[in-house]
């Protein structure tokens, strides 16, 4: 079977990979190179423990003193205000104690299974040196700061994930370098990052056709549907792609295509920002998220990256680069030594949608067409398991996650 996959994001590549080795032929279709875009620049984090939503109880208290605050983290520019209230109105409804609980639960189901969805795919390819698993420390100036997200915690555990409480000597055992600077931390071992999320993403593309994918470097404009299913993928440039299926992975740029599709999906761009130290003159062994300033902090091949921050500007307004230099400046209060010479900039579209969950399913008018979209913050953690469960959609068989949660229509009322 020939199937169009839109995206060579993480999920897309992954689901190709995925659905190869059942046997089809793969129709890559994306402007971009492999592993660009949000798969280039996101923190790296491959962490099962990562099924908190964005949205938690109480956060609306904070969210008017956020957005007064320019290199807070959370901005929603002027010209962007009116358009993305609907979606922000949405995402506070979400924030229920009963709603959380749902949430983390159907994420952890995705994300439990992440190295065992990622290994088949980076052994063929070569890439399994790109994952690191040494486990994930979220740090806090002390015990009773964490206590403030205490909520969070133990929902966590609930739900399996191994979090240990270390005070100041094991943290300090652990990384060194983190001495001083926090007195209560939470060891996550199961956890893990990748070196290089662009080149985990490239190792399995380029596997990919070496196995015979193709890759169209064009824009999917429309498709071609009869009898209730694609019949061919409609470039820009005019041509037409004949498929007998389509994947929908085309991330922040998936909700156009996906009411073509028959699917309303509030789909929005929660721009991320990083910055990244080739020489930081800072030693870390594993990934480091800072709790109370928000910034994941992961030693990679290419130098220590500091991501986080969420942005509302939409799809076509320039970077605000002030946000990577906040995230620099709160780099350096957490390092006092931090050198940020040569350091590089960037900025992402992370394809959001208010209930901090992906659309994961078949598409409303195509029998022959799923989506796999709107990962936010955890792309890199659930591409790979998204990718199996959607070879198994396309396949015909029961899907290893409970895909109930995340199905294209359940937003079909807004």
């Amino acid at each position: 079977m020939r199937v169009a996959v839109i995206g060579t994001g993480v999920v897309g590549t992954c689901s190709a990979a995925w659905l190869q080795r059942d046997g089809h032929e793969i129709v890559f279709i994306d402007p971009l190179e492999a592993g660009e875009a949000c798969s280039f620049g996101n923190a790296g984090s491959l962490s099962p423990s990562a099924c908190l939503p964005v949205g938690m109880p109480g956060m609306w208290k904070k969210v008017p003193r956020w957005l007064l605050d320019p290199d807070g983290p959370l901005v929603v520019r002027g010209h962007y205000l009116f358009q993305s209230l609907p979606w922000l109105l949405r995402f506070l409804r979400h924030m229920r104690r009963a709603e959380v609980e749902r949430i983390a639960a159907a994420m952890r189901g995705l994300l439990a299974p992440v190295f065992d969805c990622y290994e088949p795919l980076l052994q063929r390819s070569g890439g399994m040196g790109l994952i690191r698993r040494t486990g994930c420390l979220y740090v806090y100036s002390s015990r009773e700061a964490a206590s403030q997200w205490q909520y969070g915690t133990d929902l966590r555990r609930s739900l399996g994930v191994d979090m240990r409480d270390i005070g100041p000597d094991e943290l300090a055992e652990l990384e060194p370098d983190l001495k001083g600077q926090f007195r209560f931390g939470q060891f996550a071992p199961d956890n893990g990052s990748t070196l290089d999320p662009s080149a985990l993403v490239k190792s399995i593309h380029a596997q990919a056709l070496r196995d015979g994918a193709t890759h169209l470097q064009e824009k999917v404009v429309d498709f071609d549907l009869v009898d209730g299913a694609v019949r061919n993928v409609r470039l820009e440039n005019g041509e037409e792609i004949e498929v007998d299926a389509v994947i929908l992975a085309a991330g922040a740029w998936s909700a156009k295509l996906a009411r073509q599709l028959g699917n309303k999906v509030p789909l929005e761009s929660q721009r991320g920002y990083h910055v990244t130290l080739p020489t930081p003159g800072v030693q870390l062994s594993r990934t480091v998220m800072a709790v109370e300033t928000n910034i994941m902090i992961n030693p990679m091949a290419m130098g220590l990256r500091l991501a986080g921050t969420v942005e509302f500007a939409g799809l076509d307004a320039p970077p605000n680069y002030r946000r990577a230099d906040a995230l620099l400046s709160q780099g350096k209060r957490i390092f006092p030594g931090l050198d940020g010479r040569d350091h590089s900039h960037w900025m992402g579209h992370r394809p959001c949608l208010p209930d901090s969950m992906p659309v994961i399913g078949r598409a409303a008018k195509a029998d022959n067409a799923w989506m796999g979209f709107g990962h936010g913050h955890v792309g890199m953690c659930a591409g790979a398991a998204t990718g199996r469960e959607l070879a198994n959609l396309v396949a015909g068989r029961a899907t290893e996650v409970d895909l109930s949660p995340f199905r294209p229509d359940r937003f079909a009322t807004m």
